[in-house]
Formats: C-alpha cells, structure tokens, sequence
C-alpha cells in the first residue's frame, strides 16, 4: 500500500517563485533552487514544480531550470508545464525528474499519454486536473484557467487512467492561496471515477486540512504551496514543512 504523501508545491514564472491565489498574477517569493535546498534539509515526501505560464506562452520546458532543480533536489520529483511531446517527456525524465505532469496536452490531444506512457512508464506519468466550480459539480479548466473545456473532471479522470496516466493531480482554482482548507467536493468527485493514485492541491493552510484529506479519502498525496512558503498571520516568506512525528500523525488519520 502506497503511503500517504506531503508534498511541496513550487510554482515557477519567469524562473522564480511565485505564490498565487485563484491562479492570478502571483506574488514573488524567491529562489526556486534555494526552496529546493531548504526541503532537502527538511527530508520532505516529493516535491512538486509546476511552471504556471509555459503552456499559456507556448513555451517549451526550461530544460535548463528543470535540470538545475533535478540536480540539487535529493526528493522525488515531479515537474509539469509546457510539456507537449514525448520528446519533451523522455528529455525531462533523462534529466533526472522521476515524474512528468501533464495538463492542458492531456485534455486536448489525450493520445498523448499512452504515448508518453509507453516512453517513460505510466507510473512516471501525471495528470494535472486544474478544477473550478460549476453550477452542478466541478469542470477542468486549461491554459493556467484561462481557457474552459466544459468537462466534468471525473469523466476526464476516468478517461485518462484507460489512457495509462499512473497519477492524478486535482488542483483547485477556487482554493488556490486561500489557506482555507481543500475542495473535498472536488476530491470526492474525482475519486468516485479512478482508483489511480491522486495528489489534491489547493487550499491547505494547516495540518488539519490534511488531516481531513488523509481521513476521508485514505490514502493521497496531501500537496500546499502558501502553507509551506509563508507563516504566520502577516504570510511573511518561510521556507517549512511538517515535522517526521507530525506527517506520522497525519497518516495515522487516514488508517483509520
């Protein structure tokens, strides 16, 4: 059985990074290769690096940036943004990445997974579902939530695991900086669809949060961004993450 996963979320603009909220323009808040270095230190699950504008630019992956980050991280990582190919995929995957997530190329030419499935494995390849709210349920939205397909997220779910996806990543645009807690509604619908592996973004603000996510939907992938850059009630930039007897108490939640 998997173990449940804390995980890092860097969002990357213009080689920096950025905290965002509602997926808006973004608050810089450092270095990449230093966050990296500070979760070295700290031991962490995964690290998640997400860069939020190469699609929306047609950009390629900073191949550059992505081996710089793969070279000092000693965690398992996942990188996503502009990936388009299975060129771009092999090339992410020979740099060192153990994971390539992909997201709007997966909503608009899904035959790409199995392809990319068949280059790197499909346990290397993740799905990034970006969900906002809708009048019933929730749709995936693409292009850093500029652009709506008008898909549920569980039919897209359900389509890219016969695909050969090996992960799902559910990320709330509602949620997203707001430290409020995650969209368990998302979560729910999401998880009624696939029995693949799925990490939730969005939302965290305290261990609580993930203690609920771990409770009512056993084992995840617990993903924050705000909540492991800022602290305190004024957010000031700090670099944190849950202590080993804290992560051990959250995935005692989700064993019950």
């Amino acid at each position: 059985m998997l173990r449940p996963r804390v995980i890092p979320c860097l969002l990357v603009r213009d080689k920096g990074l950025v905290k965002t909220v509602g997926f808006g323009p973004g608050k810089y808040v450092g270095d990449p290769i230093n966050a990296v270095k500070i979760f070295n230190e700290k031991e962490v699950d995964e690290l998640i690096v997400l860069d939020i504008d190469a699609t929306v630019r047609r950009e390629e992956p900073d191949f550059a940036l992505i081996e710089k980050i793969a070279v000092e991280s000693r965690m398992p990582l996942c990188y996503g943004g502009g990936v388009k190919t299975t060129q771009h995929a092999k090339r992410i995957v020979g740099l060192g990445v153990e994971k390539v997530a992909i997201s709007s190329a997966a909503v608009e030419n899904p035959t790409l997974i199995p392809d990319v499935a068949e280059e790197i494995g499909s346990q290397s390849v993740v799905v990034v579902l970006d969900v906002k709210r809708a009048k019933t349920g929730h749709e995936v939205w693409t292009h850093n939530a500029t652009v709506n397909t008008h898909k549920r997220p569980g039919d897209v779910a359900a389509a890219v695991e016969r695909l050969g996806a090996g992960e799902i990543v559910v990320n709330s645009i509602d949620n997203d900086g707001t430290m409020g807690g995650y969209d368990l509604a998302a979560v729910a619908e999401v998880r009624a669809a696939t029995s693949l592996p799925m990490t939730v973004v969005g939302g965290a603000g305290k261990l609580e949060h993930i203690a609920e996510l771990f409770a009512k939907f056993g084992v995840l992938g617990a993903s924050a961004g705000s909540m492991f850059v800022f602290k305190g009630v004024y957010k000031a930039v700090l670099i944190n993450y849950p202590s080993v007897a804290e992560r051990e108490r959250l995935r005692a939640a989700g064993a019950r």
